[in-house]
């Protein structure tokens, strides 16, 4: 048995289709998990993260690889793309302009969550922000850490790991939509060759 034949793209189809099954009940489960531990307390962030996991698993259920998956690849490799291109400067201006759209209660969240005060040491704003600050670090010394170094450390953490496994992934979506091609042009060699005329 020569592989490349029927059966292995129907088999490798098949792996892949557990695959996407797998990811989409992990991206489902841990965006659960962090929701119930209290890790992100946005609701969007975890609703989206579960919508992307029952998007996977309708897909690998359904089987709509070709046009689906093709259309996934574009917009994930561009935004692991961008994700590992974006630089320091750039996540501080986008770090700078969230903080200030922000609500009192999620800066104070983030602060205490992140064991920091205010955010750069730019403005008056960022000092203003710093007094009243409530983590705990204020009570332990006199100054604390910014959260905006903190903040800069993890998202470019975050968007160098979250790039790589976006890239890669979008890889094997344009794997799955050439299996998916191969085997809808292949014809099964058990099935009778007078039943398609």
């Amino acid at each position: 048995m020569v592989c490349g034949g029927f059966a292995c793209s129907k088999n490798a189809l098949c792996a892949l289709n557990v695959v996407y099954m797998l990811v989409g009940l992990l991206l489902i489960g841990v965006a659960a998990w962090a929701k119930g531990l209290g890790l992100v307390s946005s609701i969007h962030i975890i609703g989206g993260v579960i919508a992307v996991g029952v998007f996977l698993l309708l897909i690998a259920v359904a089987g709509l690889y070709m046009i689906i998956l093709g259309l996934v690849f574009i917009f994930q490799f561009g935004i692991s793309c961008s994700c590992l291109a974006i630089n320091l400067s750039k996540q501080t201006d986008v770090i700078n302009a969230s903080w200030w759209v922000m609500s009192n209660k999620t800066r104070d969240e983030l602060e205490r969550s992140f064991d920091c005060c205010g955010l750069f040491n730019l403005t008056t704003l960022d000092q203003q922000d710093y007094a009243f600050c409530t983590a705990v670090c204020k009570s332990r010394s006199p100054t604390c850490q910014m959260c905006g170094e903190k903040f800069l450390k993890h998202s470019d953490e975050a968007l160098k790991i979250l790039g790589g496994v976006g890239l890669f992934f979008s890889f094997t979506e344009i794997l799955g939509v050439w299996l998916a091609m191969r085997f809808r042009n292949q014809k099964d060699p058990r099935a009778n060759p007078s039943a398609f005329l």
